[in-house]
């Protein structure tokens, strides 16, 4: 057994990452300024490789540090398990190597914490003696917490590598070598707080001398200084010797084809090192360039690597090359054994990526373990089914023989059959399926819960439980088959049915999964035509009961002249089958495999395009890996640089070719010293030349106008194809919903969510409006459409998720399909159409990280035919940001909307700002309960005080109503004005409408003076129940006291249009012409006086103060009203 190995990085004579982390205390944790004064802004040149790698070295530590500290300050949402038993490992070695065995518990209340931890090789966690909720919790007076790293792990089962000695120095938990946790009055919790993988490979990059590395490629991006790079002379003096391969058949405009080219040729070149930036603006088609650059390099039997910076670009891009691939085989699947796709199952998520199975690693691995078997594999199956065909008697009496004196070799014989019973019907897609749900069956094992181990064994393999569950089934069958008496014709056709689906799932799976230089086509074609022998002779088999004579008879080598008959038939197909399986070989050229993990390095070594995350291509990263030739990054631009260290020391690389766009959003970190800047955008600011893709594909014009123009200085061109009128579509009636617009939220209001961001709660219910009107035309139409729903701020993302997710998520395979996430999350995406929710909305224009103009570049370029942007114009127009400029521009072109001006979207804001209780928001005039107004609303303050006792909703709902409605100019009919109220001693200007059974409005027409005229408006003066109206007549008569003639009687006045009253407005100086005897100075006077007599009146205590608000000019801030009601 080889002694366990710290997969840190570490070794005896070096320090690891993980020892820098081990050495931190809490302190040292939570101190933000811990490596403050070693980290340096990483420069753009260096002098020396060594300078080069050691400028990441302090912010990778800074990094690691930061995210330990983000993981601790939300310790109460970490996931944890409870640890069932702690032992050494034999592998323990104080004071360093203190490897442990630990089992975790199954979790009996999974549903009372919020995630159930399924740890995975990498995690960096805390052993604690509780669950913590907060830092305090993991420094305890008994018990200090432990950090400990995870080397491997199975199911339940892990191997860590502790920070301190658990069972030595803490004597509350172990005092033993080995003890159960659960026989104790202590217990143990592992605790996640972040995964190191990454970090700790980049750790590896950064010290090249603890593994050896190839350090070519990186000497050469240090070498590029911005001159443009020269084509090798040699190679244009020798033209190149390899043949470009045609693409007119892709339809590639000029700039896609000069990019592939050029990569080709240089990767032809021998006599030097090269780095090629190719410059992928959104829509022109990075992928497909990529996927097009890797077949041409698959033709031409290039060894190269692809990585991205994640696993979902990873994916994409192989997704991408496998459909050109498959367009192109010569026979079925044979030629995906050159493509290798490889790294964590489950981050990968690969169980939702059914077309990339029969090129996955652990996929692949499985299947030739199979193929390569000795007790069913390809060479004992040609074997067996050459015997039976050859000399089916013989093999029949051996069986008899066998049966009779109880032999193993019957039953092992049954037993192979049952193994063959996962084999039928297909080739490969059985083995998908046991694959795709040996996966899922881990995941739900995950949450599952079991009651614990009486005797406290470690949990059993779900292999040995197959096992033990097949064993025990065989030899059921095997007795069963021992009373059971077969005949010739039984037997034979048992064999064959067996051996038959054995062969059929080796042929396939071997010119699948072999890579093409150990399995020809011509072998290939041979095996399948031995498999359409064995098909016709297994109809024959199936269509006729020969009996045994007659079937001896049919299987004698013996001629028939020129009769026709199924006997004859049957011989005949029997002797071309036999003659045709003869030939085919008993082995490959491959080496002999006694363990997976040799089939694991035999694909790795030998496939021509291998596909991963930069991260997970370290695995290539040893001596014994065959060379690569050329490395290609796809989205380089997200790729940190020091990340991109990993792929660019793989052994034998020449030559890399970066595939990104620098403009758009880069790896997310949290370090300030450049650490996130990859190599592509480092590269462009040196002014290394970048090969420019020009032409975008995605966007309808309307929306690649103005990214375009913004970001890319007018460089892009639209295709042909997106500004044919087939891709201008319209999901939404009205001008508001055509290919792009601004909508503007002006009654929305910011807030900060318990998560880190904000949210904006108008906005939200304007994005579930628009998608539930997209969703009534999707049935009547039944036009397929994919909505994409993103914001900046994930607290505004969850908020949508929670009124929109499962409404919908029933409707995707009918055609109706939302994806909501974040902008960043949202990279690399695209939809039909994208509505983008912006939420901020505050007076003084921040826009907070929303002024990034990657992140907008990023949300305004992600939608095919319909972008709709919603937004607060008037914050936007004060940020100074590039969200001014969107919102002028969107106004020049005739873009600029108001949400309200759609009357649906108007009653959704109306209603949230009600469900939110914005009441003063509500009633200003910019609000869409105003939209239709004819009259301006004023509000006196004892209004806003008796509407801040209300406490009933549907009172403020009916108040809202009368309030739209009078605005608008409706008045009570004289049926209506039979149950009114009468007021009297007013002078006939108080109105007194019923809001509910218990409350009133009371309102009147006043004057005001408005520069050089003086109009109607509504006066609000209180609402109330009936008892308490008296009392505001009495004052409000001694205020209508004051006023003038000619005041009173404009106050009264009325002009109709139909049946609405609408305000009247008179020039000043037309009011001398009136004849009342009071002119404009006795209305100013009466207008001014207002003012000054409520004061006086309020001094003496006889009326309440009155002052009146034009409504979008001050609002009096009423929100504490519910929280009040709601604390009593």
């Amino acid at each position: 057994m080889e002694k366990k190995e710290r997969s840190d990085g570490g070794s005896s004579s070096s320090i690891s990452l993980i020892d820098l982390v081990f050495s931190w205390s809490i302190q040292d944790v939570l101190n933000t300024n811990l490596y403050k004064a070693l980290v340096k802004k990483i420069p753009e040149t260096f002098k020396s490789t060594a300078e080069y790698l050691n400028s990441f070295l302090a912010p990778l530590i800074e990094e690691t540090h930061a995210d330990l500290f983000s993981s601790m300050t939300r310790l109460a949402r970490a996931p944890s398990r409870e640890v069932f038993s702690v032992e050494r490992d034999k592998d323990y070695k104080a004071p360093r190597d203190l490897f442990y065995k630990i089992v975790l518990r199954r979790d009996s209340n999974g549903s009372d914490h919020l995630v159930t931890y399924q740890p995975q090789t990498g995690d960096l966690v805390a052993l604690t003696n509780v669950r913590p909720d907060c830092i305090s919790d993991l420094n305890g007076p008994k018990f200090s917490y432990l950090l400990a790293y995870v080397q491997a792990v199975d199911s339940d089962n892990v191997s860590i590598l502790s920070s301190k000695p658990v069972m030595t120095e803490q004597k509350t938990l172990l005092g033993q070598r080995s003890q159960n946790i659960s026989q104790q009055k202590h217990t143990l919790f592992f605790v996640f707080l972040i995964n190191m993988t990454t970090n700790i490979r980049i750790w590896k990059a950064l010290h090249p001398d603890l593994k050896g590395g190839n350090l070519k490629m990186i000497n050469k991006v240090i070498e590029m200084n911005g001159a443009d790079e020269e084509d090798c002379a040699m190679c244009l003096y020798q033209k190149n010797c390899v043949t470009v391969p045609s693409f007119k058949s892709y339809g590639l405009n000029d700039s896609q084809e000069a990019v592939i080219i050029s990569c080709i040729n240089s990767w032809c070149c021998n006599h030097q090192n090269t780095v090629k930036l190719v410059w992928g603006p959104p829509g022109t088609g990075k992928t497909k360039i990529a996927g097009l650059l890797l077949l041409s390099l698959l033709r031409m039997k290039c060894r190269t690597i692809t990585c991205a910076p994640t696993n979902i670009a990873a994916l994409e891009v192989t997704s991408r090359l496998m459909r050109l691939v498959a367009g192109t085989l010569e026979y079925d699947t044979y030629g995906f054994g050159d493509i290798v796709l490889f790294g964590n199952i489950e981050r990968m998520r690969i169980n939702d990526h059914e077309d990339l199975l029969d090129v996955f690693l652990d996929y692949r691995v499985e299947i030739l373990d199979k193929c390569f078997s000795p007790l069913s594999g390809w060479k004992i199956s040609l074997v067996s089914m050459i015997n039976l065909l050859e000399d089916p008697q013989e093999q029949y009496g051996r069986y008899l023989a066998n049966r009779g004196l109880g032999n193993s070799d019957a039953n092992n014989e049954m037993e192979n059959e049952n193994c063959d019973e996962n084999l039928k019907d297909t080739s490969r897609n059985p083995w998908k399926k046991v694959i795709m749900e040996s996966s899922k069956q881990k995941e739900t094992n995950k949450k599952q819960v079991t009651h614990e181990n009486e005797n406290h064994s470690k949990p059993e393999k779900e292999e040995d439980r197959y096992g033990a569950s097949l064993e025990k089934t065989n030899a059921q069958e095997a007795e069963t088959c021992m009373d059971d008496s077969i005949t010739l014709e039984e037997f034979v056709k048992e064999r064959f049915s067996v051996f038959n689906e054995r062969l059929k799932f080796c042929t396939v799976n071997l010119y699948t999964h072999l890579p093409t230089q150990f399995i020809s086509l011509e072998l290939v074609k041979s095996m399948m035509m031995a498999l359409d022998m064995l098909r016709s002779l297994e109809t024959l088999f199936n269509c006729f009961n020969f009996g045994d004579e007659g079937f001896r008879e049919a299987l004698a080598d013996t001629e028939k002249g020129s009769e026709v008959s199924d006997m004859a038939k049957l011989g005949v197909i029997r002797q071309n089958c036999l003659q045709i399986l003869k030939s085919l070989p008993l082995s490959f050229s491959v080496p002999e495999f006694t363990q997976k993990f040799l089939i694991n390095n035999f694909c790795l070594d030998n496939a021509c395009l291998l596909f991963c995350t930069a991260s997970s291509s370290s695995k290539l990263s040893t001596e014994r890996t065959r060379p690569l030739d050329l490395l290609v990054i796809d989205e380089a631009a997200q790729l940190k640089e020091c990340e991109s260290t990993i792929p660019f020391q793989l052994p034998g690389l020449r030559h890399a070719v970066l595939i990104g766009d620098e403009r758009q959003l880069p790896a997310v970190i949290h370090s300030k010293a450049k650490f996130g800047r990859s190599l592509f955008e480092r590269l462009v600011l040196l002014g290394q030349k970048k090969q420019l893709l020009n032409v975008q594909y995605r966007m309808h014009p309307a929306i690649s106008s103005f990214p375009n123009n913004e970001f890319y200085d007018g460089k892009i061109l639209d295709a042909a194809i997106v500004k044919h009128r087939s891709h201008e579509k319209r999901f939404l009636h009205g001008n508001m919903y055509g290919a792009y617009s601004f909508i503007n939220v002006a009654s929305g209001k910011e807030q900060l969510d318990h998560l880190p961001g904000r949210k904006n709660m108008v906005e939200v219910a304007v994005v579930c409006k628009i998608v539930a009107s997209l969703f009534n035309e999707f049935t009547g139409t039944k036009q397929r459409i994919c909505i994409g729903v993103i914001s900046p701020y994930k607290a505004q993302v969850l908020a949508i998720q929670e009124k929109l997710e499962k409404k919908y998520t029933g409707y995707a395979d009918s055609g109706f399909a939302v994806s909501i996430a974040t902008v960043d999350g949202f990279q690399g995406n695209e939809k039909d159409v994208v509505i983008v929710s912006t939420v901020r909305c505050n007076i003084n224009g921040s826009v907070g990280f929303l002024s990034n103009r990657q992140r907008a570049n990023v949300a305004l370029t992600r939608a095919r035919h319909c972008l709709w942007v919603l937004g607060n114009e008037a914050t936007f127009v004060k940020s100074n940001s590039v969200w001014k400029k969107l919102v002028a521009d969107a106004k020049r072109r005739g873009c600029f909307f108001n949400a309200d001006e759609d009357k649906h979207l108007a009653e959704a804001i109306v209603t949230t700002l009600i469900e939110l209780e914005q009441f003063d928001t509500l009633l200003s005039m910019d609000s869409p309960l105003f939209k239709k107004a004819r009259w301006r609303v004023c509000f006196s303050n004892d209004f806003w005080k008796s509407l801040a006792s209300i406490n009933n909703i549907e009172s403020y709902k009916q108040m809202l109503n009368l309030l739209e409605k009078l605005s608008s100019g409706w008045r009570q009919t004289p049926d209506q004005q039979k149950n009114h109220i009468v007021v009297g001693g007013c002078f006939g200007l108080l109105e007194v409408y019923p809001v509910d059974d218990s409350l009133n409005l009371l309102w009147s027409v006043d004057i005001i003076k408005e520069n050089s005229n003086f109009i109607q408006v509504l006066k609000v003066w209180d609402i109330l129940p009936l008892m308490d109206i008296p009392k505001a007549e009495r004052n409000l008569r001694i205020l209508f006291g004051e006023y003038t003639e000619n005041k009173i009687s404009r106050c009264k006045y009325q002009c109709l249009e139909g049946n609405l009253v609408v305000p009247m407005k008179w020039e000043v100086e037309d009011s001398r012409t009136q004849g009342t005897g009071h002119g404009d100075e006795s209305m100013e006077s009466s207008s001014k006086y207002v003012p000054e007599f409520v004061e006086n009146v309020h001094a003496s205590g006889n009326i309440n103060s009155f002052s009146f608000y034009l409504l979008g000019v001050v609002i009096v801030v009423i929100a504490f009203k519910f929280l009040m009601f709601k604390e009593n």
